[in-house]
């Protein structure tokens, strides 16, 4: 969220301007401040400031994605988008991972699934099968580039940092 200093009362979710004094989004897209404050005072987003909180934020984020972006009331979508920017500012900060000369896109899987505490098992989708994670995490294929932008997702991160 950011402050919109040429409109004094706007901010900015995402790639949305919502008018505060009406919670009307700028173009057309009306939020009821009601549903809004609702959804706030439930997911009550903040500052991320630890691992715990950035998990619980991811939670909320899987929880709204599982109705579809198409299903989410302008609420929900705004409280997406807000705790989306959370999520990326918190994880710019802490995972700051750069591709060295000596780092492969396998030790920076294990280096990820290490941080987050993964199993393989959790892979699995991100993989689409649980022989494919078996031979990339045994290092006996390659990461893909499809599996690259899948795994950049899942991370949050680059999807340099895999190819």
């Amino acid at each position: 969220m950011r402050f919109n200093p040429e409109a004094r009362q706007c901010l900015t979710f995402g790639s949305q301007r919502v008018n505060i004094t009406d919670m009307t989004a700028v173009p057309s897209v009306r939020i009821d401040a009601r549903k809004y404050s609702r959804l706030l005072a439930k997911a009550q987003p903040r500052a991320i400031t630890s691992e715990e909180e950035n998990e619980r934020m991811l939670a909320l984020v899987d929880q709204l994605m599982s109705k579809g972006e198409e299903n989410l009331t302008p609420e929900e979508s705004a409280l997406l988008d807000l705790l989306v920017a959370l999520i990326e500012k918190f994880e710019t900060e802490h995972y700051r991972l750069e591709r060295s000369s000596k780092a492969t896109p396998l030790s920076i899987l294990r280096e990820l699934m290490a941080a987050r505490d993964l199993k393989p098992s959790d892979l699995w989708e991100v993989f689409g099968s649980k022989g494919l994670t078996s031979e990339v995490l045994n290092g006996k294929r390659a990461i893909s580039k499809s599996k690259a932008k899948a795994l950049a997702e899942f991370f949050h991160v680059s999807v340099e940092l895999f190819i």
